[in-house]
């Protein structure tokens, strides 16, 4: 079938930052599905006096189909509860304890229709999923038969399949905590791009991941993932990590299953773990990767850019000749949309060259997907360079960038 997917959001998939969304926009649109954001519907008519087919009237033009499908979410049912006199929430859910006891003490409710907590910000809210749901079951089937039981939280952990392509996620997204309203700087966000299994041995296919977390303990507060295979195991990972309240720490000391076929020696948990771990140590501290970021690395570049002690940021490519024609970098950096000066010298030949670089600025190191980056930040801070790590290199900065295509307003048709 000719398939339009028509979606008011600059986004696919809301649960997902924005970023991640643009692996899974690419997934829908290489399966023949045409994505039209910012895109939203204002009407319906019928396509001619027959009554064959459909017009749909929308804000950048008209399109021509057979059949509509609407997927606009779900709001609660809750007649039976407003007519039983309990409270709601402020999303509209019916509000439980963490018993499962309604307002009514002889009244217990659990599922879709009811109001949790948040597990990493103890915020009320709304998830209808069907993992909560059975466990409230048995909270409230524990507690009205004298066990004590409590539910611990929602951490909106959940897998979707498109075609070929799986996207999972757990716990706070980066958007989310800045929507409500934890500042900037006190959490962090890493980039990484490894296979789902060794790379010697054939079909390993690459993970996109992201993981959040907290910038002073390094608690694990949110992972998200697309790819092709072996998502749904990490992000079921980090699902419990989360829930022991876990650190970054935890995933790079965590013993996991591996084969060859399976997985690495160093699980892409492993790394993503020990990459954060860099960040907190301050081996590898993270540069911005320019404005629409939202974290501790671009919180702080906006506060000296405010104060007036920033300096001058430069892009450190060291990716090799051919890379960097056939994949171009322009990093915005906050220099709001001009190009950022860039020098590329690959890593092999950097020992050599440290003359070549200014030390009156930040260099902010790229490769392909952030381990030469990372070798190349250490060797030059170890050196008295200001050497910050743009994380996950090329492959995350392609992933900004059509992000930031998507959030363009689409033109008239």
């Amino acid at each position: 079938m000719q398939v339009t997917l028509v979606e008011k959001a600059d986004q696919v998939m809301p649960p997902f930052d924005i970023e991640m969304a643009a692996v899974i926009k690419s997934a829908l649109e290489q399966g023949g599905v045409d994505v039209r954001l910012n895109t939203g519907v204002e009407g319906f008519e019928l396509a001619n006096q027959q009554g064959n087919g459909l017009r749909v009237l929308t804000s950048s033009g008209v399109i021509d189909t057979d059949l509509v499908i609407l997927a606009l979410g779900v709001r609660p049912e809750t007649g039976l509860a407003k007519a039983a006199g309990l409270q709601l929430g402020p999303r509209g859910g019916i509000k439980v304890d963490a018993h499962m006891r309604t307002s009514d003490p002889n009244i217990y409710a659990v599922g879709d229709a009811v109001e949790g907590v948040d597990f990493v910000t103890g915020l009320e809210v709304l998830v209808p999923l069907a993992g909560p749901a059975q466990r409230q079951g048995r909270v409230a089937a524990d507690n009205i038969c004298g066990r004590p039981s409590t539910f611990r939280g929602i951490q909106g952990t959940a897998v979707v399949g498109i075609f070929d392509t799986t996207a999972a996620c757990t716990g706070e997204t980066e958007k989310a905590l800045l929507r409500q309203g934890r500042s900037p700087d006190s959490f962090h966000s890493v980039y990484l791009h490894p296979g789902h299994h060794a790379g010697y041995y054939p079909g390993a296919t690459p993970i996109h991941m992201k993981i959040v977390f907290d910038a002073k303990n390094g608690r694990l507060l949110g992972a998200q993932a697309v790819g092709k295979q072996g998502i749904d195991k990490r992000i079921d990972v980090c699902a419990m990590c989360i829930q022991k309240h876990g650190t970054v720490y935890d995933l790079a000391e965590a013993e996991l299953c591996y084969a060859p076929q399976y997985g690495s020696a160093k699980d892409p948990i492993n790394v993503a773990g020990l990459i954060a771990s860099n960040v907190l140590h301050n081996d590898a501290p993270l540069a911005c990767w320019g404005s629409g970021s939202g974290s501790a690395a671009c919180a702080a570049t906006a506060a000296a850019a405010k104060s007036g002690t920033a300096i001058r940021q430069v892009v450190l490519d060291v990716r090799e000749p051919d890379e960097c024609k056939n994949e171009p970098i322009i990093v915005d950096l906050q220099n709001q949309g001009r190009p950022s000066e860039s020098i590329r010298i690959p890593l092999h030949t950097l020992r050599e060259r440290l003359h070549e670089l200014p030390r009156d600025v930040e260099l902010d190191v790229v490769c392909r997907v952030g381990q030469r980056s990372y070798y190349a930040v250490r060797l030059l801070r170890q050196h008295g360079f200001n050497a910050k790590l743009l994380s996950g290199g090329y492959l995350t900065w392609n992933m900004k960038s059509k992000a930031a295509l998507s959030a363009s307003p689409p033109s008239k048709m």
